[in-house]
């Protein structure tokens, strides 16, 4: 079994917070993959669900963000889920908005949810980073994260979730850059070509055979170019 993560603090107040996307990313790949309905497990809410073989439970830690390790460890002691089979989506601030990095260990980067798995986990777990964009001045790191998306961010917010779900079949593969692809043809989909094909060039055809000049004859006589009147006039001089 796999045990994904999905990174939020619960209730209505910060259900649309950036700091959320990762509880969206997880309650995307539910309702677009038939998994069982979500119930109270583990200090969070909890759906279980199949990718082929794969069996994937997703987990929202109800403890609040910086206490996230907890419900996590809860989770994976249950179900004996080692380290290297848990994934942990989570908003990235050193990212666009919209892009999406995969990556397996590494440090927590000031991230408080990480940083709260790594004390109860280790640090050897994947994480999907998901980018919010930085606000651009530490200070305002905290307001910027703890704000709902602004309404501009509807359109790329929803492409990105929806790549996330089509590529989690990939993901539980273990098949990642599978998964990366299925999300950037949602989030950068190839654009089609407004080039012209040139027109096709017709063969020609078979040129026209000039007419031939005509040849003098020898010692022929040269053309007559009197008129009838002299004509006449001449036979009478004879």
């Amino acid at each position: 079994m796999q045990l994904w993560v999905g990174l939020g603090n619960p209730g209505a107040k910060y259900a649309a917070n950036r700091h959320n996307i990762g509880f969206m990313a997880v309650d995307r790949i539910a309702a677009d993959h038939g998994f069982a309905p979500w119930r109270k497990g583990y200090q969070g809410q909890v759906s279980e669900g199949r990718f082929g073989a794969a069996r994937v439970l997703l987990l929202k830690p109800e403890t609040f963000m910086n206490l996230s390790g907890q419900s996590v460890r809860a989770a994976a002691d249950f179900y004996k889920i080692p380290v290297e089979e848990i994934t942990v989506f989570h908003d990235e601030l050193d990212l666009a908005p919209g892009k999406c990095r995969l990556k397996q260990g590494g440090g927590h980067a000031g991230h408080n949810g990480l940083r709260s798995i790594h004390q109860h986990m280790g640090e050897a777990y994947a994480r999907v980073r998901l980018g919010i964009g930085h606000p651009g001045d530490k200070n305002r790191v905290a307001n910027y994260v703890l704000a709902d998306f602004a309404k501009a961010e509807a359109d790329w917010l929803d492409d990105l979730l929806r790549g996330i779900s089509d590529g989690a079949p990939a993901l539980a593969a273990g098949e990642g850059s599978k998964f990366l692809n299925a999300v950037a043809l949602c989030t950068a989909p190839p654009r089609a070509s407004t080039g012209t094909k040139p027109e096709a060039v017709k063969p020609a055809g078979p040129r026209a055979k000039p007419e031939p000049k005509p040849v003098p004859k020898e010692n022929a006589e040269p053309e007559d170019t009197r008129s009838a009147l002299e004509k006449l006039a001449d036979k009478f001089k004879r």
